[in-house]
């Protein structure tokens, strides 16, 4: 518990009463007005110097807080020019990059057009022209320079589609890293977009403004670890790689346009020489066809004419009969004849000989009459052969010449 004191000197009885000062001489009087002139003066002095200064320092101060606020706002406009710069140069790459996406999308489509037509029509015509040729009967089923000129054909297509197939795969991951290069490129340009909108804020700020804070924690308010070289290097890295990749693409394009340029080629010459086989050896069939039917008008002539010969010998063998009854009959009669007139007179004699004569001639006659039937049964055999041999030489010109060029008609190899 406090207790209030109070003081009060009537409450005593016995006060002290202080001892009178003591006396001065008037040499020590002079001495302290003098000393107490030299420290008013020194004091006026000191005080003189201080305000000097003061003014100075102020004014250095201010004119330094002047210099310093000046060299922060021509590096913040340093700054923006910068990344106003790094944002153009940024926005016009990334307008390269994406007009190279859509050209490369256009060639792989070229490229995608090219295999479809390659599978959907050259290599389903060459092999139904290899399956027609199978249709072939005789002996023109053979391994012809035909069917070796389309099976290279085929060879020939199979290579451009896997050699396509494996440029269209490069394509498609050249698109890939395109896009990769917009993705990382739309990220810089996201971060200098916020970053030009900071300091642009920045820029406008006055040390008059109403809404200027001071920062009192202890955390560093300068917390950035990267150097401008190497902002600078992130964005120039960006820059040359998308021109790297744009470089990549624009070398695949012009080796997609060799490339189709030399499987058309490819595969036209292939195709011309096809057709040239194919041209020669429906020459060669419509020579033998011809030769054969040439051949066939003879046999048929031959045989007409056997035939013809065949009734003549018959005929002429009819014929000798005749005679061969009236020398029998003859000699039959004269064996009548009675006693010494049975005699082998010349009449005798000449009636044997034209016996044995017309038995000789009919012998000559029935075996030349053999050969006649024989020659003709060869002659109908061999026709029969040659209208076979026809027939298949007909079939094979109707499927080399009818069919399979007709078909070939259709595969059409052009600037895909």
């Amino acid at each position: 518990m406090n207790r209030r004191i109070h003081t009060r000197l009537k409450d005593y009885s016995l006060v002290g009463v202080p001892p009178p000062p003591s006396r001065f001489t008037l040499e020590e009087w002079h001495l302290n007005t003098q000393l107490r002139y030299r420290n008013c003066y020194d004091q006026q002095t000191l005080a003189d110097r201080v305000l000097a200064e003061s003014d100075r320092l102020r004014d250095q101060i201010a004119e330094i807080t002047l210099l310093n606020r000046r060299e922060a706002d021509h590096k913040l406009d340093e700054k923006l020019k910068d990344i106003e710069f790094n944002i153009s140069e940024i926005q016009k790459q990334r307008k390269e990059v994406c007009i190279e996406i859509d050209n490369l999308e256009t060639y792989g489509e070229r490229i995608l057009d090219a295999m479809e037509s390659l599978k959907e029509q050259a290599m389903k015509i060459c092999r139904k022209c290899i399956l027609l040729r199978d249709g072939r009967i005789g002996i023109d089923l053979c391994h012809d320079v035909v069917e070796l000129e389309l099976r290279k054909e085929m060879d020939v297509i199979e290579g451009a589609q896997k050699l396509l197939k494996r440029t269209l795969e490069q394509a498609t991951e050249q698109v890939r890293r395109l896009r990769s290069t917009i993705y990382f490129m739309d990220r810089d340009l996201e971060d200098k977009h916020n970053v030009l909108k900071i300091d642009q804020y920045n820029r406008t700020l006055q040390e008059t403004n109403l809404n200027l804070s001071i920062y009192h924690g202890f955390a560093p308010l300068d917390p950035s670890n990267v150097t401008a070289e190497e902002w600078q290097e992130f964005t120039t890295a960006n820059i040359e790689r998308a021109a790297k990749e744009i470089n990549s693409a624009r070398q695949l394009r012009s080796y997609v346009d060799t490339l189709l340029k030399q499987v058309i080629e490819d595969l036209t010459d292939q195709w011309h020489k096809v057709n040239e086989a194919y041209r020669q050896r429906i020459e060669e069939v419509k020579e033998a066809k011809t030769k054969l039917e040439t051949q066939h008008f003879e046999i048929v002539r031959q045989a007409n004419e056997m035939t013809r010969n065949i009734t003549r010998l018959e005929k002429a063998i009819a014929e000798k009969e005749g005679f061969m009854a009236l020398a029998h009959t003859r000699l039959g009669n004269r064996a009548q004849r009675p006693g010494i007139e049975l005699c082998k007179d010349l009449v005798e004699v000449s009636l044997v000989n034209e016996v044995g004569e017309l038995r000789l001639n009919v012998a000559q006659l029935q075996h030349m009459l053999a050969e006649a039937q024989a020659s003709l049964r060869y002659l109908l055999k061999t026709q029969i052969q040659l209208e076979e041999d026809i027939n298949v030489k007909t079939n094979t010109l109707k499927i080399d010449e009818v069919d399979c060029m007709t078909l070939r008609q259709g595969m059409d190899y052009h600037a895909y």
